[in-house]
């Protein structure tokens, strides 16, 4: 029995051999070039992300500059416009105050007029009255008969 299993033994060398030289060259001829392209092809891959994510990073950065000088613009426009609206609440405000002074003058006026013309009316109600007295006076005083 032993000698069978020398035997045995014997006969597996070469298969042995055969094995560790198809392991040796499978390592050399397919694993470590494969496992070169897999490390240069992750690496080309890796940078590439890198590269998207520098790019990426990048446009966010642009697009947030740009809308701080939507943001400045904006700002600048409603100043302008609340200026503007300023500016035509005070012409309106000076406009309304320009008119009320010319109505008060108006009235100032109008009254002015209203009493110096009842002052004339009472002045020539008062001759008129003065004169109408004489007339009735002498009316009444005449003789009956001097009509």
């Amino acid at each position: 029995m032993l000698v069978q299993l020398g035997g045995l033994l014997l006969g597996a060398v070469p298969t042995s051999l055969m094995l560790l030289l198809l392991y040796i060259l499978y390592t050399v001829l397919v694993h470590n070039p494969l496992k070169k392209v897999l490390a240069e092809r992750r690496g080309k891959t890796g940078g590439a992300i890198e590269k998207a994510r520098a790019d990426i990073a990048a446009a966010e950065a642009r697009t947030s500059e740009y809308e701080q000088k939507l943001r400045e613009a904006r700002a600048v426009v409603f100043k302008r416009q609340d200026a503007r609206r300023k500016e035509a609440l005070d012409i309106r405000a000076k406009a309304v105050a320009d008119a009320r002074a010319h109505a008060q003058q108006q009235i100032s006026d109008a009254r002015a007029a209203l009493t110096k013309d009842a002052d004339t009316a009472k002045a020539s109600l008062q001759a008129e009255a003065g004169r109408l007295a004489t007339d009735i006076v002498r009316t009444v005083l005449r003789p009956a008969g001097a009509q």
